[in-house]
Order: structure tokens, then sequence, then C-alpha cells
């Protein structure tokens, strides 16, 4: 199995972060290869040469290998000389220059998922606002890969041949709120328009016969829609899109008044009736 390149977005946006935030001219890293357990090296920005691009790098070898093996962030003020780790990579790190570097896992559910580094060209320490910056770039990634993960197996549930009734079809409403809550969150368009169609797809499933009346609501009156008919009050629908209580409360308003409804149930039956809820 190649390395998950579904992160590969949202690495590039960390590193792109993680230089802003520390001014390194450098910044590389790589996810975990999930048949080999090797990190490879795939997003690089900064770099002058090609020396690092692709390169395979084992749990316990080099500075990333070592953040691999022991999950937690670490440093070599010159990465050449130092005793702190083992030397596989030196020639690759020596083509691009590199003296002080920094790596920091990417942990999602206690696994090493990958890595990013942030490098200088001259050997001086880099302090703890650096390291800061450099974790917290990493934390963003993390986050990024639980809502892919939630996104991907929400999905699989949702494709998976259910008897549309009972308990069954309150599983299939639950996972299309689901899914219209991940959707947004997710930076990859591709990604996105997939959660989205299959969010579709579940909605137009046959709960009850659909009223062909031409309603037609934006994406986020369905989302705060979704919210409603599972259950969530104003305040936690803001709080799983994302959104402001008072936005929630127009956007409710506004399907409400498209679907000629007076309360938030009404408004719930009257989508599910013109196929626009499962």
């Amino acid at each position: 199995m190649a390395a998950d390149v579904s992160g590969a977005v949202e690495m590039r946006g960390a590193l792109m972060r993680l230089r802003r935030a520390t001014g390194l001219p450098v910044a590389f890293g790589g996810l975990v290869e999930p048949d080999s357990g090797q990190m490879r090296i795939s997003e690089l920005t900064g770099t002058a040469t090609t020396a690092l691009r692709a390169l395979a790098v084992s749990s316990g070898n080099g500075l990333g290998g070592k953040t691999v093996a022991l999950a937690r962030p670490c440093s070599v003020t010159d990465y050449s000389s130092s005793r702190q780790i083992s030397h596989e990579y030196d020639a690759a790190v020596a083509a691009e220059g590199l003296r002080s570097v920094l790596a920091v896992p990417i942990v999602v559910r206690r696994r090493v998922r990958g890595v990013l580094y942030g490098a200088l060209r001259t050997a001086q320490p880099l302090g703890d606002r650096t390291l800061t910056s450099a974790v917290e770039a990493a934390r963003d990634v993390e986050q990024s890969l639980v809502v892919r993960d939630e996104a991907h197996g929400l999905l699989a549930a949702a494709r998976e041949p259910e008897t549309a009734s009972g308990a069954a079809w309150e599983q299939v409403r639950e996972a299309h709120g689901a899914l219209r809550a991940l959707a947004p969150r997710v930076e990859d368009p591709a990604l996105r328009a997939e959660l989205l169609a299959v969010c579709d797809t579940l909605a137009a499933a046959p709960a009850s016969p659909p009223m062909a009346h031409g309603v037609r609501l934006s994406p986020r009156e369905l989302d705060v829609l979704a919210c409603v008919a599972a259950g969530t009050t104003n305040a936690a629908a803001a709080d799983r899109l994302g959104l402001r209580s008072e936005t929630v409360k127009a956007y409710l308003r506004s399907a409400m008044r498209k679907l000629g409804a007076h309360t938030r149930l009404e408004a719930v039956v009257a989508a599910r009736r013109a196929g626009l809820l499962p």
C-alpha cells in the first residue's frame, strides 16, 4: 500500500504555517506508510535540492526515525556531528546543507502517522518558541487526519446495505448528520465532494415518499437541519459546524421559511418529505 497521501494537503499547509511562525528557512515532512511502517518524506518547502524527496526513514534511524520511535519531538544543533542520533541519512541532509534540525511527530490515536521537520543551514540551538510552533503545526495535521478517518469510516458505514426501517434507519440519519457536519472541515475538495454526494444519496433513500415541491436549500441550511434532525440544540449545532449560534439561527429561519414550516420539527419533517433529509 502506498503512503497515506490523503493528508498531503494538510501537510503542505502545516509546513507553510511552520515556516511563517518560526522563520525557519526549510521545512519538510511525510506520513508513515501503513504497509512498511517507514515514514517517507513527500512534502518540502524552502529546499534547494531534491536530496530529501521520497527519502524513506525507518523507525529509530536518524532524527525522524528517533521521533517516530519515541513519539515525541526531537532536535539536534548540528545534525552531522550529533551523538544523539544514528547517521543513515547524513548524505541527504548534507546535500541540502542542513545543520540544526527539529522533528515533531504527528500522532493520531496513539499511533505516529507522520513527522514534520524544520531546519536551519547554520548550527545554532532551536529555542522553545520554535519547538512550540512546530508542535502546533503538527496538531493541525493530527486534527485533519482525525476528521479524515471519521469521514472515511462514515462513508464505509453509509454504503453498507441497510433495511430502511426502525433502528437501522435511525443509523442512516445519524450518519447523514455526521457526514454533513464533517464535510465543511475537510480541506481536500475531492473527499469533500464525495462526502456530500453520499449525503445526497442518503437523503434520497426511500424512507418515505418524497414530495416534489421544488424546495431548494443551501448546503449550510441542510447542515443545520441535519443537526436539528439529530436532536441538537442551536448551540451544539454551532459548535459541531464551526459557526456562531446567531448564524445557525439565521440558516434555520431561512430553511423554515423555504419549507413553509413554523417550528424546527415541522422543518425537519418537511425536509424529509421533500427528499432533502433521510
